[in-house]
């Protein structure tokens, strides 16, 4: 992944908090990236592995704008002669350091459950991403100006599926239900503002995520309710991805992701 490096557009206000909202961001795609690659030959159909794959590869691609964008911003809040790369900060940071959501480090599962977290992941991003395109943030605004486009395919593909299995058999209607069911947990860290996220909000920069909830659950209780599929009432909710704090699973998606780099430090492809 490593490119050349042109100079980085100036962060228009608050260089260290656009750097860690960046990185949140990223890490988010990153890891709903290497997930949906977990599929590839693995998918139902021939054309959905294709699918899932170009879907991992946009998200992927938003992730490394991202990551660069949060290197080159924390190396000049630090005063640093250089930035951590996108590979730097994909393959060299350990668990603790990465700041995703739990809803993208939760195993493959079963097909259901992918279009469950398809669903709410590229809901939320598709809304998210809307609003960040009028960012005053100019690498921002760009990225999420090209994400909308990307992530309204997402979405519309996890709709076609998540009717198809609601709408479908006995057996699709239950997978369907309960991929929805084990994901619901995860939703509401979707939309937990902070102090980070309160500043950027304020400064014109960033979203507050609190406030794309109403519109999303919205879009989300519409499509379950066609594919005749019950809105789940989960009992409890995760927190703390954007602490570090993460399940167990993201270790095992990292030990993987970052083998090859850990294994040949220093090398490029």
């Amino acid at each position: 992944m490593t490119r050349p490096a042109p100079a980085a557009p100036a962060a228009v206000a608050l260089p260290a908090d656009v750097a860690a909202y960046c990185l949140r961001l990223g890490d988010d795609a990153l890891v709903a990236a290497q997930r949906l690659g977990e599929w590839v030959s693995r998918a139902p159909e021939m054309e959905e592995d294709l699918a899932l794959a170009n879907i991992a590869l946009d998200l992927l691609g938003q992730a490394r704008s991202l990551l660069t964008r949060a290197g080159d911003l924390e190396a000049a809040a630090d005063g640093a002669a250089s930035a951590r790369t996108e590979d730097d900060l994909a393959y060299l940071r350990g668990e603790r350091e990465f700041r995703c959501i739990h809803l993208v480090e939760l195993p493959r599962g079963d097909f259901a459950l992918t279009v469950a977290r398809l669903l709410v992941f590229s809901g939320y991003q598709a809304a998210l991403y809307r609003r960040l395109a009028g960012s005053i943030d100019p690498v921002l605004a760009g990225v999420a100006a090209k994400a909308t486009k990307e992530v309204a395919y997402h979405l519309g593909h996890a709709v076609q599926w998540t009717l198809r299995l609601g709408d479908g058999t006995a057996e699709s209607h239950r997978r369907m239900q309960a991929g929805l069911d084990a994901v619901w947990p995860y939703v509401a860290e979707l939309f937990d503002d902070d102090e980070l996220t309160t500043r950027l909000a304020d400064a014109g920069a960033g979203v507050l995520p609190s406030e794309l909830r109403a519109g999303c659950e919205s879009g989300w209780r519409d499509v379950i309710a066609e594919a005749g599929l019950g809105l789940p009432a989960p009992v409890w909710r995760s927190r703390g991805g954007r602490d570090g704090i993460h399940t167990e699973h993201l270790g095992l998606l990292l030990a993987e992701l970052q083998s090859v780099a850990r294994s040949h430090p220093g090398a490029t492809w």
